[in-house]
């Protein structure tokens, strides 16, 4: 990870005037930040009807708030869904002569890894080649399916052992906001208006953006510090629904079933066996949107298949409906005594569909990625991020890079 590159990719979009020359350096640097925080397991979990999902978010998010504190952070709390927020006061004569911005990233990694235990291994100038997770060998992050490994000769780069994530998504992301807040401390010269900070849970499962105060945090326009290779910044993620389809047969004892017992594990599985491979994730890339059969419970009383629902066009999204729900029809015809149900639920939609109103918030960031001295590339994002719901509820909220491929 590049992660200087970064912090001065924040400090720019920050500051309403930027000079470099004789900075004092941070309390901390990035790295050594970034090194404490990925041993605090984050794991965030699926399925909870709560806010953290998992208490141990809560271990980093109070470390947070001590840290900010420490840093001059104004304003710092922790509420009840587990966000932390702050602000850096500005130091100019009028901070209300400019926008207050914002910037977020997520403290929780992902429910599919282990994030216990991290043990990272630092890389010390990188030469080329494969990288062999030293703990499970059959990991190997190759040059052939990473080739952003090429622009990193001569870096050092931090990976997990093999045993565990890493938990650059997005710890990286906090390392760095926390270092650029303690280089602005550091450096009062840098001139900047008031910036609101963020740290969320559940990022990975879908968190709380609904209960996010964005009127009490008070930035007009904020950037989530969540993407991956240096120089990337997007403005356009998926729009994303989740289908749910329930097969209802009828249980019995198997002894006396005849011409009674209904089995709902058949029609689930013919459905299943119905999508197109051509549109599966592991067939599909760039803008090529696909449907995900992801989860199912099987029983013979009832059995439910979950899909995600993926395309950057809102027309996609009901294509590939409509192809679910055809397919729903073909078993429902193979399988007349069980009853099917498909449900549909809104994740979030394609940033892209408000950002466009607010062309300057990715020009600031092109230009501020290049006077950083990287170049910058626009790429969509084959996911979501907590941006796209927060620009759906008005928060104009594009993503920049953390620098970790």
């Amino acid at each position: 990870m590049k992660i200087n590159t970064v912090i001065s990719l924040l400090i720019i979009l920050a500051a309403s005037s930027v000079s470099f020359a004789q900075q004092k350096p941070p309390t901390e640097d990035a790295m050594s930040r970034f090194l404490r925080y990925i041993k605090i397991d984050t794991q965030s979990a699926e399925g909870a009807e709560k806010s953290p999902s998992t208490e141990k978010q809560l271990v980093l998010a109070r470390l947070l708030e001590t840290e900010l504190k420490a840093l001059g952070v104004q304003r710092v709390r922790i509420s009840a869904e587990g966000i932390v927020y702050g602000m850096v006061p500005g130091n100019l004569a009028d901070n209300s002569k400019v926008p207050t911005i914002g910037f977020i990233s997520h403290m929780d990694t992902s429910p599919a890894v282990s994030g216990a235990n991290v043990k990272a291994i630092i890389h010390r100038n990188y030469q080329g080649g494969d990288i062999v997770l030293p703990n499970d060998k059959s990991l190997v992050i190759t040059v052939d399916k990473n080739p952003a490994l090429k622009d990193l000769i001569g870096d050092d780069i931090i990976t997990a052992d093999g045993t565990t994530l890493l938990g650059s998504d997005d710890k990286s992301g906090v390392a760095e906001i926390m270092t650029m807040i303690d280089i602005l401390r550091q450096n009062p010269s840098i001139k900047h208006g008031n910036i609101a900070i963020a740290f969320t849970p559940d990022e990975e499962v879908g968190g709380p953006m609904d209960q996010f105060d964005i009127e009490g945090w008070g930035a007009k326009y904020a950037y989530t510090v969540d993407g991956g290779e240096l120089g990337e910044i997007s403005d356009e993620t998926w729009s994303a629904r989740t289908a749910t389809i329930t097969f209802h047969g009828k249980s019995t004892h198997p002894g006396y079933a005849k011409d009674i017992l209904v089995n709902s594990m058949y029609a689930a599985s013919d459905f299943l066996s119905g999508f197109p491979p051509n549109m599966l994730p592991e067939s599909t890339e760039g803008r090529v949107g696909f449907v995900h059969p992801y989860s199912s419970t099987l029983d013979i009383e009832t059995s439910t298949v979950k899909v995600l629902v993926r395309d950057f066009d809102l027309s996609g999204i009901e294509a590939k409906e409509n192809m679910l729900k055809q397919m729903v029809a073909a078993t429902r015809i193979k399988f007349p005594n069980v009853r099917i149900e498909y449900e549909s639920t809104l994740g979030y939609l394609n940033m892209k569909e408000i950002l466009k109103d607010h062309p300057q918030l990715t020009e600031y960031a092109i230009e501020a990625s290049t006077r950083a001295g990287v170049k910058p590339k626009m790429k969509p994002i084959r996911g979501g991020t907590d941006g796209a719901r927060l620009t759906a509820r008005g928060l104009p909220t594009p993503n920049l890079f953390t620098g970790g491929p």
